[in-house]
């Protein structure tokens, strides 16, 4: 089960990554939209990140099923971090219909929205980590 544990971390680690700079990217193509600069790169550069974390979060939430599995489903605090898990999930499709907006060429909002929308995750992903590791 520890190499499974090992590669549900990886996992969360990765997605992690894309969860919080995608949203970063997102607010460097308001802001050059903004100033009329040249952002096709950074559509590009969304686009992969974007299909690199749903790998990743499908890998994650696999081994995770197979931890859930295998130690069992027991203790309200793994219930409610799966709610914060499902709030992240929802997070990551918000993140793709951003995305959806961008390729299609719509004008987005200015760029302090995504700044705020930046700061959604770190608010779901704290009480998942406390959860994880102190299990209250």
């Amino acid at each position: 089960m520890l190499w499974i544990k090992t590669f549900h971390v990886l996992g969360v680690i990765a997605w992690l990554v894309g969860i919080f700079y995608l949203p970063r990217i997102f607010v460097h193509y308001a802001e050059g939209q903004s100033r009329e600069e040249d952002v096709r790169r950074l559509i590009i550069m969304a686009g992969h990140l974007f299909v690199f974390m749903t790998i990743m979060a499908v890998a994650a939430i696999l081994f995770g099923s197979i931890l859930w599995l295998g130690y069992g489903i027991s203790g309200s605090w793994l219930h409610i971090k799966l709610l914060f898990v499902f709030g992240l999930l929802l997070y990551h499709a918000a993140c793709g219909l951003i995305l959806r907006h961008i390729k299609s060429g719509r004008t987005l909002t200015k760029s302090v929205c995504f700044r705020v929308f930046n700061e959604i995750s770190l608010l779901l992903v704290v009480p998942i980590l406390v959860l994880a590791i102190v299990k209250p």
